[in-house]
């Protein structure tokens, strides 16, 4: 895996964002209704859930 590999998967993470910030809302909404967590980590939940989804589906699209 090169560098390049990488600049390009991560490019591609971007667009992936309008596919992943749906399930990042449930996901944050779940935990808020199961758990009754802080606003704070609601987010934090929302982003890192849907940045790691848009970077998984941009992997797949690379290597696939």
């Amino acid at each position: 895996m090169s560098s390049h590999d990488i600049i390009i998967i991560l490019v591609m993470t971007f667009p992936m964002f309008i596919f992943t910030v749906y399930p990042g809302i449930k996901v944050a909404d779940y935990l808020d209704k199961s758990y009754q967590i802080q606003e704070k980590t609601k987010r934090g939940v929302m982003v890192c859930v849907t940045f790691l989804g848009a970077l998984f589906l941009s992997s797949l699209l690379y290597y696939i």
